[in-house]
């Protein structure tokens, strides 16, 4: 064993907590299964440092969804304690959990990834704005707050006044969205693992129990459908690896991240977003393609602590 005492840290003021609980939940078991002395740790941000230091533990397990955890935030407060941490560093998170910050990184690089528009504060009532908007997209398009996860703040509009109700919502959970325009295709995840030589699991292939893949889809048992692998080419299953790997590497994702991506309907791939605090419930996607590639729950856990560098 790399480490033998582990804080997995989840739950905090994310508008993911619950989401994350159950992904601490479920490494803290399956850590513990592997022998591992394992104390589960609520996210307080004013206390985690005495928190972390409190626990006798030697490398902390980062659960958190969202807020805090996925933003780099928790990375870097371990960082200036000397306290190992899962997952990609300060950079990578803070870059991926912006949309549009990730958004303008793949546009750089040339990774395909669907039009975009770019807003700050309050332009939900601007009649410009929206006619801005509909002059450049038809419906339906798709409206995202830039800093959330797991589908919240994510809205797709079918006419104008769908369009200013999500304008509005979405600026309810962040000062900035971004508008995107509709690919009509197939909704695939990658999960990529790995350091400096990166690899990809089997691809899967997500059908959503009404068509939308929303936070309803994603949690609850029996709603989507994992497809994996992903029937697709064995050419087009190379293309979207190579795109899905070269993604983290240009943000410099590090450990276990999952990006998902648009297939459209002539099999042009869309990268539309990383995640590199991936869910680990028991309905996630990550869990579902390790254990298709042989991986264990326990030992894909076991794998990003060894990842830790």
């Amino acid at each position: 064993m790399k480490y033998n005492k582990i804080a997995v840290v989840m739950g905090g003021p994310s508008s993911e907590a619950q989401i994350s609980r159950l992904t601490g939940q479920a490494v803290t078991e399956a850590l513990r299964s592997k022998g591992y002395e394992v104390t589960a740790l609520e996210l307080c941000p004013h206390t985690l440092v005495n928190d972390v230091k409190s626990s006798g533990c030697d490398v902390v397990f980062n659960a958190v969804h969202g807020k805090y955890g996925e933003d780099g935030l928790l990375y870097a407060t371990m960082q200036m304690i000397d306290m190992p941490c899962t997952g990609s560093g300060v950079l990578a998170s803070a870059l991926t959990m912006n949309k549009a910050a990730s958004k303008r990184i793949f546009l750089s690089a040339g990774i395909n990834t669907p039009r975009t528009l770019f807003f700050k504060d309050t332009v939900a009532d601007d009649i410009d704005i929206k006619t801005h908007i509909m002059d450049e997209f038809d419906f339906p398009m798709v409206v995202k707050a830039v800093d959330q996860g797991s589908s919240i703040g994510v809205f797709t509009v079918k006419d104008k006044n769908e369009l200013t109700k999500g304008l509005n919502e979405a600026f309810k959970y962040s000062h900035e969205i971004i508008v995107e325009e509709f690919i009509r295709g197939r909704e695939l995840t990658v999960a990529v693992y790995g350091n400096k030589q990166k690899k990809a699991m089997p691809i899967i292939e997500i059908v959503a129990q009404n068509g939308i893949y929303d936070y309803h889809n994603k949690y609850t048992k029996g709603c989507s459908k994992h497809i994996i692998p992903a029937p697709i080419s064995k050419e087009l299953t190379e293309k979207i690896n190579d795109i899905s790997i070269e993604a983290c590497n240009i943000t410099d994702c590090s450990g276990v991240a999952r990006v998902d991506l648009i297939l459209s309907e002539d099999n042009i791939p869309y990268v539309l977003e990383i995640n590199t605090v991936p869910g680990l419930t028991e309905t996630s996607l990550v869990p579902d393609t390790a254990r298709h590639a042989g991986i264990e729950f326990p030992d894909l856990c076991e794998m990003m602590l060894d990842m830790i560098e």
